[in-house]
Order: structure tokens, then C-alpha cells, then sequence
């Protein structure tokens, strides 16, 4: 009952285009400051591309924990400690709103409106929660308290709809964390349909692919749908021993590795074997289960069982 309200709830959020502009022009001045000198190293940063996953979710869990720890404080009459930790959630939050911005940034759609109201519900929290740090240095305890507590409710409802953005709307998953693999060689297409310095497209099983050729003319293949935003790969550019993605300029080597973000996970490469004119590939070292291609029989019940 609740989940189908909470879910009726942000599909409203989803669908509400009245929150296209103003975040669009928020975008507009992301997109303005990505041209600075040196911008791109703090991009990747923000992004997460060194670590090989998103930032702003580890971040996130410093300032949750430090406000969650200080209701505890305050329950046990350690005021002193609760405003200190409600201080660090403060500072800490500053980091963790910089990177999730950056996340943020590059959606679009459904997945825009909701991370805009997911991000005026925490920027809600933090005003709350530096009004209570303020309000208990000043002596007003009660007051910062009751600051607090109006946080409190704000961080949880924004902690939900980001968990909606991760898990549901799918932003900063690895848009190929479910494409089938073939640990069996499969055929493709043609050497021959394979230039040097293109990008060239071909099909393995439902599953797109980017080929290309390096340099010294050997076949490399690459899924084609870009791990960080679902882009295709074949529409990019070929530079430097690299695919760069056409939608917001992530940079891959031919064997699949970030070299340049906003993506954190690289893309999946396949082996390859030219037999002839014939291209084969497969990925043989697949450990990940829903990548696998397996069938099993597995008996689903078919009633549900009534009691009371």
C-alpha cells in the first residue's frame, strides 16, 4: 500500500514538465563551467571516474550519519557533541551536493525532474540543519533542535527519491550491467566491413557493438551502448587509440577502459578471433550471473496460498 502511493508519488514527480526549465538552466551553467581550464579533471573527480564508481554516494553517508548520530546526542542530553556533529554534517554535505550535482547534470527527462526535487529537499535539509548548528552555538538549543528535526524529515524524504534515482531510474548504473554475454565464439560480420579508423557497428545475439581496427589492424570490439548513459558508441568519434562517446564525452580505450569521464565503469570488451573474412567474438570470462546466458527449470507456484 505504501509503496504503490510512494510510487503514484514520484511517477508525478516524473512526468511534471513544470521543472524542465529552471533545471535545464541550472544544466545550462554546468555546461558553461565544464569549458574552464581544467574542468575536466574536476569533472572526473566529482564523477567518480578514478575510483570506478560514482562519488556522491559514498560521500552522502558522512553528513546521514553525522545528523543520524546527533538525535542520538540530543536523546541522551550531550548537547555539546550533537552540535558539533551536526556541524560536521554541515561541512561534509557541501562535497556530497558538489558531486551529486555533477550526476545530476547529465540526465535528462524523468530522471532530471526527480533529482531536481531530490536535490531542493536536501538543499531544505542542509539550510535546516546549519540554522540548528547556528541556533545551538548561540545558546537555542530548543530551537535548533526543532531545526533538526525539520532536516531530519527533509534528508529522509530526499534519501528516498535518490534511492528511486539509483534503483529505478537506474542513474549511475552501468547501462550495460544486464546485456547478455556469449562465452561461445559467435560470428558477427565481416573483416572486410571493418575499416581502419571508422566505427563500424554489428550484432551479437540482441546485444549492439561498436568494431574498429587499431592502428596495426587488429579488430577490437566494444559493447556499443555506453556504460555511463546508454549513448551509442558508433555515433562517437575514434581519437587516439580511443572511442569518444558522442553524448557527453567519455573517453574509452579499445579495451574498454575509462580514460577520460563522466563514466566510472568500462565499457565490456570482447575477445576476438578472425577466422577468414569472418569476425568472432565472445567473452569467455564472463563471472557475472546476469550477464550469463542460462536456462534453467525452475518451478514458479502457481497459486497463492490464503490463510486467516
Amino acid at each position: 500500500m505504501i509503496a504503490a502511493v510512494l510510487d503514484k508519488l514520484v511517477g508525478k514527480i516524473e512526468r511534471a514538465e513544470v521543472l524542465d526549465k529552471p533545471a535545464d538552466q541550472i544544466a545550462a551553467v554546468s555546461d558553461w563551467l565544464r569549458k574552464l581550464p581544467g574542468s575536466r579533471a574536476v569533472e572526473d573527480l566529482a564523477s567518480g571516474t578514478p575510483i570506478g564508481h560514482p562519488m556522491h554516494p559514498l560521500l552522502v553517508a558522512i553528513p546521514i550519519g553525522s545528523w543520524t548520530s546527533a538525535i542520538i546526542f540530543d536523546l541522551v542530553g550531550d548537547a555539546e557533541g550533537a552540535r558539533r556533529l551536526t556541524g560536521l554534517g554541515v561541512l561534509s554535505a557541501i562535497p556530497a551536493a558538489f558531486t551529486g550535482h555533477s550526476d545530476w547534470s547529465y540526465t535528462d527527462g524523468g530522471e532530471r525532474r526527480v533529482g531536481s526535487v531530490h536535490a531542493a529537499l536536501n538543499s531544505l535539509a542542509l539550510s535546516a540543519y546549519a540554522g540548528s548548528w547556528l541556533a545551538r552555538r548561540s545558546g537555542r538549543r530548543g530551537l535548533g533542535v526543532g531545526l533538526s528535526v525539520l532536516g531530519a524529515v527533509a534528508i529522509t524524504g530526499g534519501g528516498w527519491l535518490g534511492g528511486h534515482l539509483a534503483y529505478a531510474l537506474g542513474v549511475g548504473v552501468d547501462t550495460t550491467a544486464f546485456q547478455k554475454s556469449e562465452s561461445e565464439w559467435a560470428r558477427v560480420t565481416s573483416a572486410s566491413e571493418v575499416p581502419a579508423g571508422t566505427l563500424s557497428t554489428a550484432d551479437l545475439n540482441g546485444v549492439p557493438l561498436v568494431l574498429t581496427r587499431n592502428p596495426e589492424g587488429a579488430i577490437a570490439v566494444l559493447a556499443d551502448r555506453c556504460t555511463h548513459r546508454g549513448a551509442p558508441l558508433h555515433e562517437g568519434e575514434l581519437v587516439d587509440r580511443c572511442v569518444v562517446c558522442p553524448r557527453h564525452g567519455s573517453v574509452f580505450a579499445l579495451d574498454g577502459a575509462v580514460r577520460q569521464g563522466p563514466a566510472t565503469r568500462p565499457q565490456p570488451a570482447y575477445e576476438v578471433d578472425v577466422r577468414g573474412d569472418d569476425v568472432f567474438v565472445r567473452r569467455s570470462d564472463e563471472p557475472r550471473g546476469l550477464r550469463i546466458v542460462e536456462h534453467h527449470d525452475v518451478a514458479f507456484p502457481t497459486q497463492i496460498q490464503q490463510t486467516g
